[in-house]
């Protein structure tokens, strides 16, 4: 009933041909676009050099040495696949920047975990993914745990998403950093710990990280109870003043809701009733419980597609709030799922679940101003998404593949290539499995 014929599409235009994001280079490089060869190996030395000065001087005693040679690598893994500086010094990298989240100020830390993230997402899947993710983890978990400057607390939870993203090979490792995460906004207390109360980004941050990592567990193997304490949680959030909560929370229900879980309690609860008489009402208390929830989300998720505004909202976060949750509730009562499209270079980016929105819109952040970049060039991209860029050339001049991309890439008995392949082959199962998981909201139909 009230079904639309067609589904509303999102066309997100982003256009690469004049962004400064798209080029892929220093003034050297765009003197000319007849640079021969021997011209852009000696530009890559060039770059490599600076790399290399930058990673020197991550050893300064002086802190703001640091940050300034950290944010020059973070533009240099934004502009360019780092393959052949990495194949040399990666270890090194990867040491340094744990230790300046170790010592480090909260931007120094920040600068770190971000780069930390970057180095992941350039070396793809593989061993050097699973080096990073479980040489990370315990610092950044400490450092989580001291302080709540929030823009330090934010760069750390992006960065334990996206190395769990790109190195967790097993369900138990991605477990283990939504975990972490989860403990920040709901931790486990002993009678002589006071709970911090985390500020409106930190909480949006943990859930957006938290969803992320979502997107690539099976749901229905995860623990009921802790499925239906984040479910209450998230509910609670849509009614929170900050905007941005509200939003992070809105899109992990609408994931929940595509991976079938709310349906796995009510199945789980109805067939729990043949059991004892003592077991037989709990199960009706956690069926009615459950369907109460979903009926008060799909209430909130109503009144929040039709916001009419608050005190000092500005029009643009009403607007992002007011499509967000329309999709929402289009999901919720019919089933459709939001489809995007955005314009790369002259090649288009679809979606068309929640999964893959939210995969997009989260490195799409994480990326900033590299995301054009990687988004051409970066194979672990190509695979998360599908997507596969047309335009083989930059500025008239084909792209010389090094030796080491070559190994990194083309060899197919490589570790790499082959866990790439897994990667993608876990990414087509889960939307494989999310395509039945589907359904609408209809309270009326669950008390048959």
């Amino acid at each position: 009933m009230g079904k639309r014929n067609t589904q509303r599409k999102n066309i997100v235009m982003l256009d690469t041909d004049d962004d400064d994001n798209s080029s892929v280079s220093s003034s050297s490089t765009m003197k000319s676009d007849r640079t021969s060869v021997l011209g852009t190996e000696e530009v890559q030395l060039d770059k490599d050099s600076l790399l290399e000065q930058a990673l020197d001087a991550l050893y300064e005693k002086r802190g703001s040495t640091r940050e300034k040679a950290l944010a020059s690598i973070i533009d240099a893994f934004n502009s360019n696949m780092q393959h052949q500086f990495l194949e040399k010094k990666f270890v090194t990298l990867l040491h340094q920047c744990l230790s300046c989240i170790k010592k480090g100020s909260s931007k120094e830390i920040s600068l770190a975990s971000h780069a930390i993230g970057l180095l992941a997402l350039t070396v793809g899947c593989g061993d050097n993914a699973r080096e990073i993710l479980e040489d990370s983890v315990t610092p950044i978990s400490q450092a989580l745990k001291s302080g709540s400057e929030s823009t330090k607390t934010v760069s750390l939870l992006e960065c334990l998403a996206v190395i769990t993203f790109v190195g967790g090979n097993e369900p138990a490792e991605t477990e283990r950093s939504m975990q972490i995460m989860w403990q920040l906004v709901r931790p486990k207390l002993g009678s002589n710990v006071v709970a911090v109360k985390p500020s409106a980004p930190v909480i949006a941050a943990v859930v957006s990280a938290w969803s992320f990592l979502l997107t690539t567990m099976d749901g229905w193997t995860l623990d009921p109870k802790d499925w239906q304490e984040s479910i209450s949680y998230f509910s609670g959030l849509l009614d929170k003043d900050d905007r941005s909560v509200r939003i992070a929370a809105g899109e992990a229900l609408a994931l929940i809701f595509e991976m079938g879980s709310l349906e796995k309690f009510t199945a789980e609860a109805k067939s729990s009733t043949n059991g004892s008489v003592q077991e037989g009402n709990k199960s009706r208390e956690g069926l009615a419980h459950i369907q109460g929830l979903k009926a008060k989300i799909l209430n909130q998720v109503r009144n929040l597609s039709a916001e009419a505004g608050g005190k000092g909202s500005t029009k643009k976060d009403l607007n992002s709030q007011r499509n967000l949750f329309k999709d929402v509730l289009e999901f919720l009562e019919y089933g459709y799922c939001p489809e995007t499209s955005m314009k790369i270079g002259g090649d288009s980016l679809q979606t068309s679940t929640w999964s893959q929105l939210i995969q997009l819109n989260f490195l799409k952040r994480f990326l900033g101003s590299g995301f054009v970049k990687h988004m051409q060039d970066n194979d672990l991209l190509h695979d998360v998404f599908g997507f596969i860029p047309k335009r083989k050339y930059l500025q008239g001049v084909e792209h010389q593949m090094s030796s080491s991309e070559k190994r990194m890439y083309k060899s197919p008995n490589s570790v790499l290539n082959k866990a790439r392949t897994q990667f993608l082959n876990k990414q087509r199962m889960m939307s494989k499995d999310r395509n039945f998981g589907r359904f609408s909201v209809n309270v009326g139909d669950e008390e048959a």
